[in-house]
């Protein structure tokens, strides 16, 4: 439970859900974690609080807002000096066929997914040194029509493009860019949802059910440790075969 000793990683939008997840097991696994949310993120800090290596600073910030993002990466210039593991986790998702689409739907989801993406692995990059890992959260809507999320869907597209140009960019500097993308997962949107919704949706995987966000944990620590130390450019489906077979 070591994977990630002495490292320092900064989630953004670390504060719920799969970015929880990922907070609490970086920290599990000896990181120093740098937890961004537009609201409080002191929840995520009681599940690593017992481990004697890692813990999770929390940070009030609103990932699309430059400035902000500018805020939280002088903190962490300033307390730690470097940044060895990035997770940009923060996004949104809304719901507009064609013909519906606004421009404040679309502004408002390549904003956050896209856009605040962009300038957060822009103003991480001179914290980071040689085997440096950055960590995009996309989604297997990247490469399914489903209506009404064209525009969703596109943006994760965006974060899918840029892994790979920026795998190529970085790894001549050592740094490695990978993607996670999840399939249907057990967060509060979910839970919300009818039990006919929920039904349909888990017809629709192979294996079932719902993932869960600790799986996607799981899936962004491999890419962020030493285990994938020869893995970059590439994106890893935690989709239970949804977006597979």
């Amino acid at each position: 439970m070591s994977r990630l000793a002495n490292r320092i990683a900064v989630v953004i939008g670390g504060s719920g859900g799969i970015g929880a997840a990922i907070t609490q097991r970086f920290a599990a696994e000896g990181a120093q974690v740098y937890a961004t949310g537009r609201e409080a993120v002191d929840g995520v800090a009681p599940a690593a609080s017992d481990n004697k290596e890692g813990s999770v600073h929390g940070i009030r910030a609103d990932a699309g807002s430059l400035t902000d993002l500018e805020r939280v990466f002088a903190r962490v210039r300033s307390e730690e000096g470097r940044i060895d593991v990035l997770v940009v986790n923060a996004g949104m998702s809304g719901y507009a066929t064609l013909g519906g689409i606004s421009e404040d739907h679309f502004d408002r989801i390549f904003g956050l997914n896209v856009r605040a993406l962009a300038f957060a692995v822009q103003g991480a990059i001179d914290l980071m040194q040689p085997g440096g890992s950055i960590v995009l959260i996309g989604s297997i809507a990247d490469v399914i029509g489903t209506k009404g999320y064209g525009v969703y869907s596109a943006s994760k597209a965006a974060v899918r493009s840029f892994a790979r140009t920026w795998a190529n960019e970085l790894a001549p500097r050592g740094i490695r860019v990978n993607v996670v993308s999840p399939g249907p997962t057990d967060t509060s949107m979910f839970a919300r949802a009818s039990d006919e919704l929920r039904n349909a949706v888990i017809n629709l995987i192979p294996l079932g059910r719902l993932g869960r966000p600790d799986e996607v944990a799981a899936a962004a620590l491999f890419l962020a440790s030493d285990d994938s130390s020869f893995t970059t450019g590439a994106e890893l489906c935690v989709d239970g075969g949804a977006a597979q077979v």
